[in-house]
């Protein structure tokens, strides 16, 4: 493209359509042309996405012949500095231009965060390619272009999003979002037509990832950067987007060594060498690895930081045939009621031992009780689990319910169950849990999705280091179910010796 062709004014979008890119390459020349931006396309670190990958995923379309099942969904986990706001603000110009009509929003954890985003959108319309596609002049919060197109911000709020109805909602740094917020943020989008592309409905997360028990790590657990019928993972790190080093730069006595391994010498990246030294040289180990490398984030303040999928999610042990079965409870009004069913079995290694094996979940909030005895009964007879031989139960489950006059616990056994309800310290219960998993005689089966999300999740209060007890906002309901079983099989409140096996 000549130097004439690469800056003209063009003062009508059907006159820019013309200049489409239709292919990943053709996208490639258009964003360096028109944006004044080379995205780097090649990752340089194993496992990592390049940056152009997420531009190509959420600017090309699907043909609407084709895959209808395609998810448009995308996750952005990206080092600090390492472009995901300006990215989703070209991402934005290019939806708004080469899809007429589209709408689009742009939701942060604050409106200020969401307000980076739209400045760096607003910057780019100033470049000569677009300056002649404004509807008007922009606003604080709305850009809208001649061809229909408009692109609007959202407060952090339920309230901002609920009722919104979009083809695209770009949320930026979701690690500060309320949970609630990103709830509510599921349900905006609509595919539809937008000039002549079908445009899909997508929800786009872009964001650092600096708490193990964060709304981005529960987002980004599982999700494969390749895995179809879900969203798309991109992830890059500071070595991804760096600049190119000099060849008479030594890599010898580099603090940046151990991390780029000599691959800033081939780098087409924007971050100076320079600044990232400066930067590995202001920060702790564990800040530059969480939140420039972008690797999992210490769980110190995780309850149960032993927790490993890889060791203690597992299928069922066939080889055990001497077993007996046990429950965990624990109640709900409001909050879900949980249930949980756990095969109990001598260790192969330490006969002394017995090893647990939780089976299954159920986990439901909003029904009576009466309702949830019925629920578990029908999910126990439809994959066969036989009748517990006890339930380890929530001891407050003792206290008498003020519209049926008798306890939770007291219509467990009225209905035939054992139920179990030793007393015991929050920290006791935590502590059999901890040996359990250091000592590998606690599993959960790969169908407990929620109670294994929990275990990763479940936390002490970050602002609070003296406060003991870990924070309710959602996992301990499940922790707590596994809780009142371990205590009541180790306690001796459940005789086991009088257990018949199954």
């Amino acid at each position: 493209m000549n130097k004439r062709s690469s800056t003209p004014r063009i003062d009508d979008c059907h006159e820019l359509i013309k200049l489409e890119p239709k292919t990943p390459r053709q996208l490639h020349r258009f964003t360096q042309a028109a944006l004044g931006m080379v995205v780097p396309r090649i990752p340089l670190v194993p496992g990592s996405s390049a940056p152009f990958d997420y531009l190509t995923h959420t600017f090309f379309e699907p043909d609407p012949s084709g895959n209808n099942a395609i998810n448009k969904d995308a996750v952005v986990w990206a080092n600090r500095g390492g472009g995901k706001t300006m990215l989703g603000a070209a991402a934005t110009l290019l939806d708004l231009v080469f899809k007429p009509g589209i709408q689009v929003r742009i939701l942060g954890g604050s409106l200020e965060q969401s307000s980076k985003m739209f400045e760096h959108l607003v910057a780019l319309f100033e470049k000569p390619w677009f300056r002649g596609l404004l509807d008007g002049e922009p606003t604080q919060r709305r850009v809208a272009l001649s061809n229909g197109s408009n692109v609007q911000l959202l407060a952090g709020s339920q309230r901002s999003v609920r009722g919104v109805r979009v083809q695209k909602l770009r949320c930026d740094e979701v690690e500060e979002f309320e949970p609630g917020v990103w709830e509510a943020a599921q349900m905006v989008t609509r595919s539809g037509r937008c000039g002549d592309k079908y445009v899909r409905g997508a929800v786009e997360a872009l964001s650092t990832m600096h708490r193990p028990f964060g709304l981005m790590a529960g987002i980004t657990a599982d999700l494969q950067t390749d895995a179809p019928g879900e969203s798309r993972l991109f992830k890059w790190t500071a070595m991804d987007v760096i600049e190119r080093c000099p060849d008479e730069r030594p890599c010898e006595g580099c603090v940046l060594w151990d991390d780029c391994r000599g691959r800033a010498k081939s780098a087409i990246g924007f971050i100076p060498v320079d600044d990232l030294v400066q930067q590995w040289k202001r920060t702790s180990r564990h800040a530059w690895s969480v939140e420039m490398m972008c690797r999992q984030p210490e769980v110190s303040d995780c309850v149960y930081p032993q927790f490993d999928p890889a060791l203690h999610v597992r299928e069922e042990d066939l080889e055990s045939s001497k077993q007996f079965w046990i429950g965990g409870m624990d109640f709900g009004l409001r909050n879900p009621t949980v249930m949980l069913w756990a095969r109990v079995y001598n260790n192969h290694i330490d006969s002394n031992q017995t090893v647990v094996h939780i089976m299954d979940e159920y986990l439901r909030a909003g029904i009576t009780f009466d309702q949830h005895v019925a629920a578990i009964g029908q999910q126990a007879a439809l994959y066969g689990w036989p009748h517990p031989a006890w339930l380890g139960v929530d001891p407050a489950g003792n206290q008498r319910n003020s519209h049926t006059g008798i306890s939770d616990v007291q219509a467990l056994r009225k209905l035939g169950h054992t139920v179990q309800t030793k007393r015991s310290t929050l920290r006791d219960g935590i502590e059999r849990i901890r040996r359990r998993l250091d000592r590998q005689t606690l599993y959960i089966h790969p169908r407990c999705n929620r109670l294994i999300e929990a275990m990763r999740r479940y936390h002490f209060d970050i602002n609070n280091p003296r406060r003991e007890d870990p924070v309710k906002d959602g996992p301990d309901h499940l922790c707590d179910a596994l809780r009142y079983m371990i205590v009541n099989l180790e306690s001796g409140s459940a005789d086991l010796t009088a257990m018949s096996y199954l």
